[in-house]
């Protein structure tokens, strides 16, 4: 038996669709984009002054063509991140502008090294899926970042990226270089390697970008992620289920626009929802409160069977320390219980706005833990109990049974030694680390084993020449965090 929760009846989760589909209606979604508010209005919504009045059964139809679960593949072409599957899977954080120091801990802006290394130590560590654009480089120019992001994760990295491009030329740009490493467009759609987060604009309004991003990843193929991101008390209802409602609506009009541009197309039901905290005028993406937010909006999505995606295991806390411990390990829980397909958010600190490598290593401890929780308790022995008291005997050598040494590591969860779990004499003849320094020689360890994935030499030089042709743009003349080997070429 698998343990999970709700937070909301049937009938609360049906009166959230009606309200969601109500507010469609009227006051309706601002549509910022000429062809998306053109295919809306061909479906049969009201389009007036940019504001689309969209009719329920305009979305149910919409709805209907939604692929109900999708893979995403690694460089080698496996299927490795799946959504709708029932499987709980993480990601790092990302859109970072500082990392962590680990020597000073103080948050100094990201560069494209930074990038690399949380490539690297993502990469070793088996708790995530998927990698993602982590952080932004501060030592690239803002118009050609997002496209960098991903040539550094193609070049260090074969699991799949969440990403996103935030700008229309620049995402078209990302998807030309998704094409030359998969071997073309049609090879691409059949096989995404990456999944573009889209977000709205909270209330209820979809920017020109947001419906660019829609139209153009839906006609490539390539997954499109909704993140919604209602803000409680600020740019949302105060209440937790008022935000729930908002994120529907918004979500379901995105689909509306997705599915129009090419019916069929794989989008995820997703979102960065969270609460605006009254006295600090902060957005905590630690608090319960924004956690519930999200184990509901998913427990929708789930209801319409479509895949499901959210933002926890940040922290708020500026430090790898006891908060962020705190905030971060509730959030995989609470993800992990609700059964979300992709969980994001790992590593990060700071209401999202920095990220840290050592921070990612102690939170894939606290997935493992989640995801032994979910697992449930079994039955793999023939009796509960009664079979190994008697193999045991009266002197209870329950150590000694070979279903002890054969069932232990299915049993428990056995963490890394960035867990502690020895004696204090033991702890403190090795030192007395805490777990920041043992996080941080783990993620060390891993980089110094890191190899580079191998890449076919004529994909790796394509990739680099858009990214030059790119970079002479806007006069950037060095070549930030690729391979010197890959940079000289050309």
């Amino acid at each position: 038996m698998r343990p999970a929760f709700s937070l909301l009846d049937p009938v609360l989760a049906a009166r959230v669709l009606d309200e969601a589909f109500a507010l469609l209606r009227d006051p309706g979604v601002k549509v910022h984009e000429p062809e998306a508010a053109g295919l809306l209005a061909a479906a049969g919504a009201d389009v007036r002054d940019r504001v689309a009045h969209i009719p329920e059964h305009l979305v149910r139809d919409a709805l209907a063509t939604v692929p109900r679960s999708f893979a995403v593949f690694d460089r080698a072409g496996a299927p490795a991140l799946r959504y709708g599957e029932g499987v709980v899977q993480f990601d790092p954080g990302s859109c970072g502008v500082a990392v962590l120091d680990p020597d000073t801990l103080e948050h100094r802006p990201s560069m494209a090294a930074d990038l690399v290394r949380l490539v690297q130590v993502t990469e070793g560590l088996d708790a995530y899926a998927a990698q993602s654009t982590a952080v932004v480089c501060a030592d690239v120019p803002a118009p050609i970042g997002d496209l960098w992001r991903l040539l550094l994760v193609l070049l260090h990295a074969d699991k799949p990226v969440i990403t996103g491009g935030f700008g229309v030329r620049t995402t078209r740009v990302m998807l030309d270089m998704l094409a030359a490493e998969a071997g073309g467009v049609d090879a691409l759609a059949a096989r995404p390697r990456a999944v573009f987060d889209v977000c709205p604009s909270p209330p209820l309004s979809w920017s020109e970008l947001g419906c660019r991003n829609l139209i153009d990843l839906a006609r490539a193929g390539v997954p499109a992620q909704m993140v919604s991101m209602p803000l409680a008390g600020g740019a949302a209802p105060v209440t937790l289920i008022g935000s729930v409602v908002q994120h529907a609506a918004e979500c379901l009009s995105g689909i509306a626009i997705h599915q129009l541009a090419k019916p069929g197309a794989p989008i995820v039901w997703g979102g960065a929802p969270a609460i605006l905290d009254m006295r600090s005028g902060t957005t905590p993406m630690g608090a319960v409160e924004t956690a519930m937010i999200d184990a509901a909006y998913a427990e929708i999505g789930r209801g319409l069977g479509l895949p499901t995606h959210t933002y926890l295991v940040g922290s708020d806390s500026k430090l790898v320390d006891a908060q962020a411990g705190m905030e971060s390990a509730s959030g995989a829980l609470i993800a992990a219980l609700a059964g979300i397909d992709l969980v994001s958010g790992a590593g990060m600190l700071d209401t999202l706005l920095c990220q840290s490598a050592e921070k990612l290593v102690v939170d894939a401890e606290a997935i493992a833990s989640a995801q032994r929780l979910v697992r449930g308790i079994g039955t793999p022995t023939d009796t509960l109990a009664t079979g190994a008291f008697a193999a045991a005997g009266p002197e209870g050598r329950f150590l000694e049974l070979p279903e002890t040494r054969r069932l232990f590591r299915t049993e428990q969860h056995l963490p890394t030694n960035v867990i502690e779990r020895r004696s204090y004499r033991a702890w403190a003849d090795t030192g007395a680390t805490d777990a920041f320094a043992r996080a941080r020689g783990r993620a060390d360890s891993i980089v110094a084993a890191w190899q580079r994935p191998p890449i076919d030499p004529s994909v790796a030089a394509e990739l680099v020449a858009i990214a030059r042709r790119e970079a002479a743009g806007v006069g950037l003349a060095s070549m930030p965090g690729v391979p010197e080997e890959l940079a000289a070429e050309g």
